[in-house]
């Protein structure tokens, strides 16, 4: 008998959908965010993204930074549409231990996380449970024709990011093996990007608006498995001519004797956006996001080849589908 923990959170998440009723939706099940139909253009979006102390939350994050993170997180995958939320609603699981101090403590956190993104915590429930969890679900409208979605990549399209990968990974190798370490400005960096992640919504909302973008993903998953979803999606492969290494990785991998590319690649917990650019609007997108103080870093283009490849001096390394994993991966 197969468990949970064998099975992993996609196929959860597969026996789950080939047992509902689904209404004709606009967006695909399983892309970033879920949306129906309100009227003949306009789509009502949803997104509920949930948080858990256990498996989520390293020990040395603050309720406050915890709390927060489960908003970004949200708007993450609302930014990797070109969607900007207008409100939020939270549930809460807190052991029966929990302080008035410390649930002023989430409420700041989600409070300051919602109006960093321009929208407001409006409502939401509490309950009493074993273990600290967020339970944070968006609410946003937008023009169905504007979307960016999974699933329109098309060979010769431009494969592009919003930054640099891996420092999230370093960070966490930090905070649960003594023996990686760091110095300095660089520590504080890493150590920044797993405490107080950020979401590029300015930057997808710029590339929505640029209408150049054909597919588009949230990375939270990891780099690679996130590049697979978008192949599977568009029915298109990739292949790599660069891997978006932070500086701050490089430094980190080179001092503690690791894998930058393994630390790019596999790492997760980062809110980057991946996107293909139709090849003709490629300097309309990348104006469009540093107009809004971001970047947009070319790292490969779409194929007709399945898969996912790296080129390295002409020679083809296959970038595998994996990333983190509920069920299967830990903190």
């Amino acid at each position: 008998m197969k468990t949970k923990r064998k099975i992993g959170e996609h196929k959860i998440i597969e026996i789950i959908q080939q047992n509902l009723t689904l209404p004709d939706m606009p967006v695909p099940f399983g892309d970033d965010i879920s949306a129906i139909n309100i009227d003949e253009n306009t789509v009502a979006v949803l997104k509920t993204d949930m948080l858990v102390a256990k498996t989520d939350v390293p020990k040395q994050m603050s309720l406050y930074q915890a709390s927060r993170k489960a908003i970004v997180m949200n708007v993450s995958d609302f930014a990797s549409k070109g969607v900007q939320p207008l409100a939020a609603l939270v549930a809460l699981g807190l052991p029966r231990e929990f302080t008035q101090k410390g649930v002023k403590e989430i409420a700041c956190g989600l409070d300051d996380g919602a109006r960093e993104y321009g929208t407001y915590v409006v409502g939401g429930d509490t309950n009493e449970a074993s273990d600290f969890i967020v339970s944070v679900s968006l609410f946003g409208t937008a023009n169905k024709s504007t979307l960016m979605l999974r699933n329109g990549a098309k060979t010769g399209d431009i494969l592009a990011v919003t930054g640099f990968f891996g420092k999230p990974s370093a960070g966490l190798q930090m905070l649960t093996d003594k023996n990686f370490k760091m110095e300095g400005s660089i520590e504080e960096i890493l150590l920044n990007s797993v405490f107080l992640p950020k979401a590029r919504l300015a930057e997808g909302l710029a590339l929505g608006r640029s209408g150049m973008v054909s597919a588009a993903i949230d990375s939270s998953d990891g780099l690679a498995w996130s590049l697979h979803e978008i192949a599977r999606s568009s029915k298109v492969g990739f292949l790599l001519d660069s891997i978006p290494i932070a500086a701050e990785v490089a430094e980190f991998a080179q001092l503690n004797n690791v894998d930058a590319n393994n630390l790019t690649l596999y790492g997760g917990e980062e809110y980057e956006i991946i996107a293909t650019v139709k090849p003709e609007g490629w300097n309309i997108a990348k104006r469009a996001v540093e107009e809004v103080g971001g970047q947009l870093l070319q790292i490969g283009k779409a194929t007709d080849k399945s898969g996912v490849f790296l080129d390295v001096d002409g020679q083809k390394q296959t970038i595998e589908a994996r990333g983190w994993e509920h069920f299967k991966s830990q903190i």
